[in-house]
């Protein structure tokens, strides 16, 4: 699974012009599911993105999370995330899930970073959306981790 986070000061997804899910001070996470996504790696990335910490304390550093600033979460399916653009100029996305296997690891990232105590509305997975989003930062980060393991912590 591959997941883009955004800090955001506030994003929006809209589908056939209605507003899909939206959400104020938090995250924006993009998220690909890939061939073979177990419930353990679901997991393992929800809780990175959920104590990830990216916000910043009354010092400057960033040392807090989502949950400890009580932020929420846009969640956007995003297939693309996994193209492969090595070879020629058309993207190949065969390393994207396929679609039904790629829905149910959308659905249970969104129910783990629920599970988290996170607020997470969500984009319409497999529609065309157009989202919105004030980057907080800008402060963008890239998690990775495949089902053998390799990838973030």
């Amino acid at each position: 699974m591959i997941v883009l986070i955004q800090r955001v000061a506030e994003a929006s997804v809209r589908v056939e012009g209605r507003v899909t899910g939206a959400v104020g001070r938090g995250l924006l996470a993009l998220v690909c599911g890939e061939p073979g996504d177990t419930p353990a790696v679901i997991g393992k990335l929800a809780r990175k993105t959920a104590r990830l910490r990216i916000f910043e304390d009354e010092a400057g550093r960033m040392n807090r999370s989502v949950v400890d600033v009580g932020g929420d979460v846009l969640c956007v399916s995003q297939f693309t995330l996994a193209a492969d653009t090595m070879s020629g100029n058309r993207p190949s996305f065969s390393r994207a899930a396929p679609p039904e296997e790629g829905l149910a690891a959308f659905n249970a990232f969104v129910t783990a970073l629920r599970g988290e105590g996170l607020s997470c509305p969500t984009g319409e997975f497999g529609a065309h959306m157009r989202v919105s989003l004030v980057n907080d930062g800008p402060a963008t980060f890239s998690l990775h981790l495949r089902a053998d393991g390799a990838g973030a912590d």
